[in-house]
């Protein structure tokens, strides 16, 4: 190749640092089953980290009563108005009434960025096991009941006890990110960064989210063993 050729060649575009994420700071987050442990939690901590936060339940009344007791200007709502004012939606719903939940709202989650952080799991004398959903797992239940939203998996190893407590500053763990389009998985990377002490992983495409909703049942034996709170850390990144 000549020195003309050479300058003939366009430069390459620098590759993408994978930690330049957006900033999320001014979006409105929704919690679905806001009134949980896991979603109370989350929202607990989104809010504190100064997110505005509305927390959706079935009973409205049943919801703006737990974001009284969060503060930090949460607010509650049913569900339907949670999902329409909302530009993030974290669903936290029971796995029991999980599809029936994302189907009733398929026109209010339509256009949004849907953060499905649901565990399916079953119980026995064993212990906790993970179940697995006819679609694969629950957020590619979630894509398949919501064809017109942008589909995520997030939030699935948090310990509800940790995120409720006010004596605990940071949240010391990192937060498996899986969706198919890379800046709706940024997104919801820089949302769980917002939290002191957390980060977002990107951990691959919803085709993988079987293994990571699993893995739940597998921290649950850690925790009842060592009498833990136990989280996940990914090394090296």
């Amino acid at each position: 190749m000549t020195s003309t050729d050479s300058a003939q060649q366009p430069a390459r575009t620098p590759a993408k640092d994978p930690w330049d994420l957006p900033d999320v700071s001014g979006m409105v987050v929704g919690v679905l089953g806001g009134t949980g442990p896991q979603g109370k939690g989350l929202a607990y901590r989104l809010a504190k980290a100064g997110q505005k936060v509305i927390i959706g339940s079935r009973a409205a009344e049943r919801a703006r009563a737990a974001a009284e007791g969060l503060g930090y200007g949460v607010e509650g709502a049913d569900n339907a108005e949670t999902a329409r004012r909302s530009d993030i939606v974290i669903v936290a719903v029971p796995w029991d009434g999980h599809g029936e939940t994302l189907e009733s709202l398929r026109a209010e989650l339509a256009g949004k960025l849907v953060v499905d952080c649901v565990n399916p799991l079953g119980f026995d004398k064993q212990g906790a096991y993970a179940l697995k959903p006819e679609e694969g797992s629950a957020a590619q239940q979630a894509a398949a009941l919501l064809p017109d939203s942008r589909v995520t998996a997030a939030f699935h190893h948090l310990s509800a006890v940790l995120l409720q407590d006010p004596a605990i500053d940071e949240i010391d763990t990192d937060v498996m990110v899986l969706g198919e389009a890379r800046a709706d998985v940024e997104t919801v990377q820089a949302l769980a960064g917002r939290i002191p002490g957390m980060r977002g992983v990107f951990a691959g495409r919803l085709r993988n989210a079987h293994q990571v909703e699993s893995l739940v049942a597998n921290l649950i034996s850690v925790n009842r063993r060592y009498k833990a709170h136990a989280g996940l850390r990914v090394t090296e990144v």
